[in-house]
């Protein structure tokens, strides 16, 4: 029988994947997760995911496994993850009062099939001032996250809109997930 593997270490992907009631384990990717600029942002995306999933599967050939990554763009530069706590005020300060992207690329790959999309969703900041961006960044939330700012963790009370789906802000589109692995019947 073929089992799941989650081509990551995020806590949070993980966390996601269980509320789909999908028994799985972690084998995170090892691979260089430099975002290619020669590629439109969602197709660059889409392969870091596919690259991860593919790299995992060569250690689970007879398995599925389940690759994504997200990236956070304005004024079409992408923020990653912050490299210090000065970087994740920087990128607070960018995106305050604000519409951002949140893209997530998703790839499910097996012995017999290969899924592979990306999921967009839109978000507003409300305004910050310095002080809330540094007491916010003080609480260590925004260290590994992109944009710098959990959505569903303390980040989530300066989040004034979101166009689009939740859990591509989070970091795994829970419904392409879902629908692929029964499309796949696999779920």
């Amino acid at each position: 029988m073929k089992k799941f593997i989650l081509a990551s270490k995020s806590p949070r992907r993980k966390e996601l994947l269980e509320k789909c009631g999908i028994s799985f384990t972690c084998d995170p990717a090892d691979i260089n997760e430099t975002v290619d600029l020669s590629l439109a942002k969602t197709e660059a995306i889409r392969l870091l995911a596919y690259r991860k999933a593919e790299e995992v599967f060569k250690r689970h050939r007879e398995d599925i496994v389940i690759g994504s990554d997200t990236i956070v763009t304005i004024d079409d530069m992408i923020l990653g993850k912050p490299k210090n706590r000065e970087d994740a005020a920087g990128m607070l300060e960018r995106l305050q009062g604000r519409t951002h992207m949140v893209i997530t690329g998703l790839c499910i790959l097996s012995d017999q099939r290969c899924y592979s999309d990306v999921s967009v969703a839109k978000v507003t900041f409300a305004k910050m001032d310095r002080k809330e961006i540094e007491k916010y960044v003080a609480t260590g939330e925004c260290d590994d996250k992109a944009g710098a700012y959990g959505i569903q963790g303390i980040g989530g009370r300066y989040v004034k809109r979101i166009e689009g789906d939740y859990y591509t802000i989070m970091g795994l589109p829970l419904n392409m997930v879902y629908e692929e692995l029964r499309n796949q019947s696999l779920y």
